[in-house]
């Protein structure tokens, strides 16, 4: 609990309120129990102060200021309707109040969110606050009426982008204080949480960083607060039955619906990751799976060896070539180029598929991809399928009224996410961001579409290309040294040989045929 505070007076002057704020420096529940008017007739009659979770927030926040053992940093995963808003609010308050030097920002998942709920209710408890002349409340900053040798603290309301994180760079307030708050955190990429930490190397300073957030994707930095980097944050799961604002008959609905433990109810009621992210086209732990599977060589060896190339040609994007052999993906290095122009990545793909007899390359031909094809097949590279990732799916729903996929590329996207559950993976880092990253919804048709490149880099994600070219090993069927042609698909024959003297058994070597 709090230490008791002097009650709020309405006639109290201001020398008086000095003094109390002077002594809720470190006690922000303290601050909250004083500056509004709980109980009171008004917006709070009914109210009789802090719920109990926000209450152990707030408690938190003092005892790691009071220790001085350096930056507070707390993240609270929750359901729906349990008070986030206010408290991010009453810490915004606080902090500016208690400290007339404070610099701060606040920013939330979207410049919607972050407008219409965090800074409107920041709005509404300015309003209630005893204190409220001691700051002006701007359209995107608070920013302290009183003079003060360093100059008057702000905290500015920051709408987060991955393509401008320096706009948090650089939040510096050395012998003060930072205020660094992410209202639906879940949702904000990792460069403007690195970019965050910066803020958090000043000597002499107290830094408070709070996140909260539905816990709606299990990745990212608001995860791994509660996982990789648990040891330094203070973390609260927040039960949205818990809690006294919420209503508990929708709650028990959505429970009844959905069950206890559905991925649904997880993030929506009980402030727990799912096992899949809400919107996660390939759950963490289908690949984490496939990652620690070890293949069966003996029983893949009759299997075609596939060929899957992602073309990229400059920029941050990269040109990948990955293999796989029925159910083992694992056992064939993944090559990833930056930079590399058409003619020197077809060379690059004829090496390869020569020294290990690719049965079939199947290559990315938008954009520069292309060229690709057309280069590997004036060489003579035989079985060569240039894919289309925006062409017509071929997958039906089971009465062929309408299509399961919106195009290719979340139809091959779906027969990999299918393959996963026997298939064997490297443990690779980067392939991991890649099929966990991407994420889905539906067309007019009700049909599976995939986020777009453009998009996941918007959120701050890399281009998938290491999963890119992994999906393209199942752009068509592959039995031995048959085909089992998709309609539409045709091989490409032309006169043009090149390397006449490469013979089958250069390709395929001596009896694998």
């Amino acid at each position: 609990m709090s230490a008791p505070v002097a009650r709020r007076r309405s006639s109290d002057p201001l020398t008086e309120q000095a003094r109390v704020l002077a002594s809720l420096r470190h006690d922000p529940l303290g601050f909250v129990e004083w500056a509004f008017p709980w109980g009171e007739p008004g917006a709070l009659a009914t109210s009789t102060g802090p719920e109990p979770w926000q209450r152990d927030v707030l408690e938190e926040i003092g005892r790691g200021l009071a220790a001085g053992t350096g930056p507070v940093r707390v993240a609270v995963a929750s359901g729906h309707g349990v008070g986030k808003s206010a408290l991010v609010a009453w810490l915004i308050l606080w902090a500016a109040i208690t400290d007339p030097a404070t610099r701060g920002v606040v920013t939330a998942n979207t410049e919607t969110q972050l407008k219409t709920k965090t800074w409107a209710e920041l709005g509404k408890w300015h309003r209630l606050a005893v204190t409220g002349k001691w700051n002006e409340l701007g359209a995107t900053s608070l920013v302290s009426t009183l003079p003060v040798e360093e100059g008057a603290g702000r905290i500015d309301m920051v709408p987060w982008s991955a393509h401008n994180a320096e706009a948090f760079a650089g939040l510096h307030n050395k012998g003060s204080r930072v205020l660094l708050v992410f209202d639906e955190a879940s949702a904000i990429s990792d460069p403007i949480w690195e970019t965050a930490e910066g803020a958090l190397t000043d000597a002499d300073t107290e830094i408070v960083w709070v996140v909260f957030g539905n816990p709606t994707r299990p990745q990212g930095r608001f995860f791994e607060c509660f996982n990789r980097f648990r040891d330094r944050w203070t973390t609260q799961q927040v039960d949205s039955r818990q809690v006294s604002l919420t209503d508990k008959q929708q709650l028990a609905q959505w429970v009844a619906d959905y069950g206890e433990d559905s991925d649904f109810v997880k993030v929506r009621v009980r402030g727990l990751f799912p096992r899949a992210g809400t919107l996660q086209f390939i759950d963490s732990d289908s690949v984490a799976a496939a990652m620690h599977r070890v293949p069966d060589t003996a029983a893949e060896r009759n299997k075609p060896l596939v060929m899957g190339v992602d073309v990229a040609r400059f920029g941050a994007d990269r040109s990948v070539i990955v293999l796989r052999r029925g159910r083992d993906a694992h056992s064939y290095p993944i090559e990833k180029y930056q930079g590399l122009d058409t003619m020197t990545l077809a060379a690059k793909i004829v090496e390869r598929a020569a020294a290990e007899g690719v049965r079939a390359v199947f290559v990315d031909e938008g954009g520069y991809g292309a060229g690709v094809v057309d280069r590997l097949r004036q060489l003579g590279v035989p079985f060569v399928f240039g894919i289309n990732f925006g062409s017509k799916p071929e997958t039906w729903d089971e009465g062929g009224a309408k299509p399961l996929y919106a195009n290719k590329r979340a139809e091959i996207w779906g027969n990999m996410k299918a393959w996963l559950a026997q298939g064997c993976l490297p443990a690779d880092p980067e392939l991991m961001a890649d099929l966990t990253g991407l994420q889905y919804g539906y067309d007019a048709r009700s049909a599976i579409q995939l986020e777009k490149k453009e998009d996941m880099k918007k959120r701050g994600l890399a281009s998938p290309d290491i999963g890119d070219a992994l999906a393209l090993t199942f752009a068509l069927p592959v039995t031995g040294a048959a085909w089992d042609l998709t309609r539409g698909q045709n091989f490409y024959e032309t006169d043009y040989d090149l390397c006449a003297e490469f013979d089958d058994d250069y390709w395929y070597g001596d009896g694998n045929s």
